[in-house]
């Protein structure tokens, strides 16, 4: 009745202002409580689901129904506003602008109950579309599709935790069902697997038996399946694709790797008898083994180089090189590298065995079969450029090739361990065995190669017909043959055998030195210098340590090795001062490229002079790193300090030898003399602990001689007359202590104008 009464009222124009106020102010009242109500919701987080849904649906209903009666107040006021604009225009204004005040709060709080329906419950409604598609691509054994839509699944439950918007049961329920459901389709995928790659041994799985190897055969199902997706592919690709989604694939191929070079790749590596067979079959490619007879104890590299690649063929074809997609889908095209993934498990085993199976053996035990070792490294570069090809191995070089390279390390090795026990058991066999010797008897030897003939020495040859047509010059009285020959007696046979060993290792230390790899490599040079200083410290005290234990006849002071020593370390010292000499002909060689130094307002001359000055730094960082934790701090820092000292000093005759110097060019300059100033300290780092070479780069100076005429030649490029003079200080100051008086005039000359000024700082030079 009453809202009749106040109908009329208003449509007769008499509506009174104090009951329209009422209603705003119980609207506005209303619509902060449900605000309240709204926040408190969200706040809880859910924490009861669908009591909660319950109320979020109460909420909007109350929302709405507010919403319909602020809409209808609003149409009312401004009806009456109209009728009665002259009256209360004011008050009914205000009354309109809380209104609006009020639609705007209720607004948000609808957007605000959207969100929070829409979070908790379009998470829950994707993840139960994904397991329901998922399910229904696995059972057509669509293996990619099913494992997208799993992925799909994972995400939304990744998001739900995320947000805590549900139940702690309701989160372990849906943790669960995707547990189960990946645990599903991993293993129809193995199910798969095993249908595709077939492994059939024997009985015993005892690889280093000849029968059980040839019992052991690999097969690669090839059949094409039925059509997935938009275009067929391959049962195995599918398979690994579906593998890749999931985050398994690099689990599976690993296994079959291990399995790969255990019953396949490894037997091949030891075994000279065994060779791989394919045999391919429709719709199946097998690899076997075969027996064939040979003499032979440990395979030669390059046939197992062959049977490797032939084994590994046959995979990148069936297996390695298939074309797998992360999303197929949007056609996305980051693709998997099988080859990559599978050579990066296994290769390094891989090559652990081809080195201790197959080359280890194949290391000469004679120097004149040194030479024909370039086959196999020749046969080893071949096998890895074809690994590459492949995909199965990255740019770098590998450890097998490096082994192979380093033949005369291996080789010097070797024949020490040979020489070593044969000279051990001559010494200790039985005395009494003895031959006769007379004094026709000599050793065999070859002829010993000419001092001169490694380093190409023109040797002048004079004809001996000539002298003997001037004169004869042999003697009168000869030498009996036998002069110098021991008389005829019976001596221990080992002995005998151990002066022919001496010999022999002799000539082939003299022909098959390492002095080539010295000279190339620093660390080897650098290595070879402290073995020689180690057996020379030795040495000084061998004689003494043993004195009580040789024979009487060597205990009289005169066996002490002591003779040795200065032999020991010339070796040593001239070994490492020629690498020294090598790589200051390099730093020069380099700086050379610099174009002296002119005309650095020269876009070409400052890239070809910054070029330089980059390439000498590098020079001596890779050097400083070859040799860190190598040679003795102070001999290191020297060294370093020998070095970068080469290398200033040039860059200083180079820019002092310059008879003009603009501005430019002097900026120029020491911008590059700065880089130098500060990346030379750098070099010395003689420790692998960083925070320990701080010490030895603060004491630049010491080991740089020309360190402090560096600084003092950039300071003379930026300064003006005045600083120069004050630094030279009449003879006594540091610039004087760097440069002689006319090197800093012909500087000064070269860097200012002929100006009256310029005279004056020139008549103070002296």
């Amino acid at each position: 009745m009453a809202s009749f009464v106040t109908e009329v009222l208003a449509h007769s124009g008499r509506l009174e202002k104090e009951d329209l106020g009422t209603q705003i102010s119980r609207l506005t009242r209303q619509v902060e409580e449900i605000k309240g109500e709204v926040c408190s919701l969200i706040s809880k987080k859910y924490s009861e689901f669908l009591p909660s849904m319950q109320s979020a649906q109460d909420l909007v209903t109350q929302v709405d129904k507010l919403s319909d009666d602020i809409d209808l107040l609003k149409s009312r006021i401004e009806r009456e506003v109209r009728r009665d604009l002259h009256v209360s225009t004011a008050e009914f204004t205000d009354l309109k602008h809380q209104l609006e005040r009020d639609s705007v709060v209720l607004s948000l709080l609808k957007q605000l109950q959207e969100v929070s329906n829409f979070s908790s419950t379009f998470s829950v409604l994707v993840f139960s579309t994904a397991i329901e598609e998922y399910n229904c691509a696995l059972t057509e054994r669509k293996y990619v599709s099913a494992a997208q839509r799993l992925e799909e699944a994972q995400k939304c439950l990744k998001l739900v935790k995320y947000r805590k918007c549900f139940d702690l049961k309701i989160l372990k329920s849906l943790s669960m069902e995707f547990t189960i459901q990946k645990q599903n389709i991993l293993y129809h995928l193995g199910e798969e697997w095993q249908k595709l790659i077939v492994w059939k041994f024997p009985l015993s799985k005892d690889t280093n038996n000849l029968e059980s190897c040839l019992q052991t055969e690999l097969h690669l199902c090839t059949e094409q399946s039925q059509k997935e997706e938009k275009t067929p592919v391959p049962p195995i690709s599918s398979v690994l694709l579906a593998f890749s989604i999931l985050g398994e694939l690099h689990t599976k191929l690993k296994s079959f790797g291990q399995m790969l070079l255990k019953y396949i790749l490894r037997p091949l590596t030891s075994c000279p008898s065994l060779s791989a067979m394919v045999d391919t079959q429709p719709n199946i490619t097998i690899i076997r083994f075969e027996s064939v007879v040979t003499d032979l104890e440990h395979p030669p590299p390059s046939e197992v180089f062959s049977k490797i690649r032939l084994v590994l063929d046959v995979l990148q074809k069936q297996l390695l090189d298939l074309p797998l997609n992360n999303d197929l889908e949007n056609e996305k095209t980051s693709k998997i590298t099988l080859a990559e993934m599978l050579g990066d498990m296994i290769w390094e085993d891989l090559s652990e065995c081809l080195i201790k199976n197959c080359l280890v053996y194949s290391i000469p035990t004679n120097s004149s079969k040194l030479q024909q070792y370039e086959e196999i490294i020749q046969s080893t570069e071949e096998f890895e450029n074809a690994l590459k090809e492949m995909r199965f191995l990255k740019g770098d070089t590998t450890d097998l090739l490096k082994y192979a390279r380093n033949v005369n390390c291996h080789f010097a090795n070797k024949k020490c361990q040979d020489v070593i026990v044969t000279a051990r058991n001559l010494m200790t066999s039985e005395i009494h065995n003895t031959v006769k010797i007379t004094p026709d008897c000599k050793i065999t030897v070859p002829d010993l190669p000419s001092p001169d003939e490694d380093n190409k020495l023109e040797v002048q040859k004079v004809s001996t017909s000539q002298y003997n047509k001037v004169m004869n010059l042999e003697p009168e009285n000869t030498l009996d043959q036998h002069s110098f020959s021991l008389p005829t007696c019976c001596i221990s046979e080992s002995v005998k055998k151990l002066m022919e060993l001496a010999y022999q290792t002799l000539l082939e230390a003299t022909t098959s030195s390492d002095q080539e790899n010295l000279q190339k490599l620093p660390q080897l040079a650098a290595i070879h210098h402290n073995n020689c200083m180690y057996i020379a410290h030795h040495l000084l005290t061998l004689g003494h340590q043993f004195r009580l234990r040789l024979a009487p006849i060597l205990c009289d002071g005169t066996t002490t090795f002591v003779d040795l020593v200065p032999g020991f370390r010339r070796l040593g010292t001239e070994c490492f001062l020629a690498q020294m000499r090598a790589q200051k002909g390099e730093l020069l060689e380099r700086l050379s490229s610099a174009r002296n130094f002119s005309n650095m307002d020269d876009e070409e001359n400052y890239s070809a002079a910054s070029k330089a000055v980059r390439q000498v730094l590098h020079q001596l960082k890779r050097l400083g790193i070859v040799w860190q934790d190598v040679l003795p701090v102070n001999i290191y820092c020297k060294t370093m300090g020998t070095l970068l000292n080469t290398a200033i000093s040039e860059i200083i005759g180079r820019i002092t030898a310059l008879e003009d110097i603009s501005t430019e060019d002097g900026d120029r300059l020491y911008s590059l003399c700065k880089t130098v100033m500060d990346e030379g300290p750098q070099v010395f780092a003689p420790l692998s602990e960083e925070s320990k070479n701080k010490k030895y780069q603060e004491e630049v100076p010491v080991y740089v001689p020309k360190w402090m005429s560096f600084k003092e030649l950039m300071m003379m490029l930026q300064a003006s007359l005045q600083e120069i003079g004050d630094r030279w200080a009449d003879g006594k100051g540091p610039l004087a202590a760097a440069f002689s008086s006319s090197e800093v005039k012909a500087l000064i000359r070269a860097l200012f104008q002929n100006t009256e000024r310029r005279a004056a700082a020139l008549a103070k030079i002296k």
